[in-house]
């Protein structure tokens, strides 16, 4: 059997990476998809630690994060339409003010 520190260091790693993508890339789709890595990083943390405390409650966290997720993804891709269709670029250096 793996080691629940194996996952929790892929965690930490796939974490790292979505912070890096974050903040070095300039693009809102990449930029999104970065949250969604560190957000799928937390999900293996807590699955991590409820396999290990040899409960269930990882996992409820787990469909909880995944449900706002779902939600998250709705609405901030229909934010990028709109700032596409307003600034005609989804590079954040384009996007000065954001006001109407």
């Amino acid at each position: 059997m793996i080691p629940p520190t194996y996952y929790l260091v892929v965690s930490i790693i796939l974490f790292v990476l979505g912070i890096i993508g974050f903040f070095i890339k300039k693009d809102l789709i990449t930029q999104f998809l970065s949250v969604e890595v560190m957000l799928n990083a937390a999900n293996l943390a807590f699955i991590t630690f409820a396999h290990s405390a040899g409960s269930l409650d990882g996992q409820i966290i787990v469909f909880f994060v995944i449900t706002v997720a779902a939600a998250e993804a709705a609405i901030g891709l229909a934010i990028i339409l709109l700032v596409y269709r307003k600034h005609k670029s989804i590079k954040t250096e384009d996007i000065h003010l954001m006001k109407g």
